[in-house]
């Protein structure tokens, strides 16, 4: 009888940011001309329309 072998799945590589990678990443972005806003604390940056139509209440 053959031996069963499983496919494994590889595991995503996990989300890794050094401060100097950050900085590095933040000089570019201001290098080609991005700007970086100041939000007052309490502001959401989310924008609400209109509720999409769904099933009546009841």
């Amino acid at each position: 009888m053959s031996a069963k072998t499983t496919t494994s799945k590889r595991k995503a590589d996990a989300a890794v940011a050094t401060s100097s990678s950050i900085d590095s990443q933040i000089e570019s972005f201001l290098a080609s001309g991005g700007e970086i806003q100041k939000i007052p604390n309490g502001k959401s940056g989310q924008v609400y329309g209109a509720p999409r139509p769904g099933k009546p209440a009841k």
